[in-house]
């Protein structure tokens, strides 16, 4: 466990791995031994929950986390590295402001939120409230504001959608929000549409399977690009296929590195 580097100083090198032209690649956690893992890479420069994954990993549904038990998973993993730490924090619970407060409180720099589609005025309240809250603790908090529109825009044509998306992301970072991130954003002329919209490195993305190498949103102009609860699938999509290996008279292989 490691609390060396002061809670502004790792926001403040989230905001700038966030601003500079090379891409973020966030390769998500969910626990303090995935985070050791990932956070010991030499590429690694920040790191991000995946709340689906926490929730799996504690018995839970996506986004049916309590509050209390997502910020202790969420704490756990920033005092488990020394480096920035961005936390998925579901749709900020029933008050995003205290949400935000009790987050940095615990070295988090940093978090998605969602909108879930609520109601424009609303959604974009509730963006003001995580930021000014932020900013009266006296934190660069990057603040990675979620819209849902692309995934949860039900039947509407694609370029609706899209619309709604940028309407919102505008709001959404003249409220102050770091970055805009827009899941379901893979293809490249959306993705070139969103960034023509709300400018160079003020959009996040996904890497679900059938997105662009992190290169080429790079050289879109993304800002960061994330994995969610993907990176806890593959993990135990290997855990299951060892087990099928052993129960076949397999033995562990010979190569299995030691954690410290």
């Amino acid at each position: 466990m490691t609390s060396e580097t002061s809670t502004q100083d790792k926001a403040r090198t989230l905001q700038a791995l966030h601003e500079a032209p090379e891409i973020l690649q966030v390769v998500n956690v969910w626990d303090a031994i995935s985070a050791k893992v990932i956070a010991d890479l030499p590429q690694t420069r920040a790191l991000a929950t995946a709340g689906h994954s926490i929730a799996a990993s504690l018995g839970y549904p996506d986004g049916g986390m309590p509050l209390d038990t997502a910020l202790d998973a969420a704490g756990l993993i920033a005092r488990s590295v020394d480096l920035p730490v961005s936390a998925d924090l579901d749709d900020g619970y029933d008050d995003p402001a205290e949400t935000v407060r009790r987050a940095i409180g615990l070295g988090i720099v940093g978090a998605n939120i969602e909108d879930r589609m609520r109601p424009f005025d609303e959604a974009v309240a509730r963006v003001h409230a995580a930021v000014r809250a932020a900013e009266a603790e006296g934190v660069t908090f990057q603040l990675n504001a979620r819209t849902d529109a692309l995934i949860r825009g039900g039947d509407a044509p694609i370029e609706e959608r899209i619309d709604e998306a940028i309407r919102r992301g505008r709001a959404f970072l003249d409220e102050g929000a770091a970055l805009v991130f827009v899941p379901g954003a893979l293809q490249r002329p959306h993705v070139e549409r969103i960034v023509d919209a709300l400018g160079p490195l003020k959009l996040s993305v996904i890497g679900l399977p059938g997105a662009l190498p992190a290169t080429d949103y790079e050289q879109l102009g993304v800002a960061r690009i994330s994995y969610g609860p993907l990176t806890q699938r593959v993990a135990l999509r290997a855990l299951r296929d060892l087990g099928e290996e052993l129960y076949a008279g397999g033995v562990i292989p010979a190569d299995t590195p030691a954690l410290n």
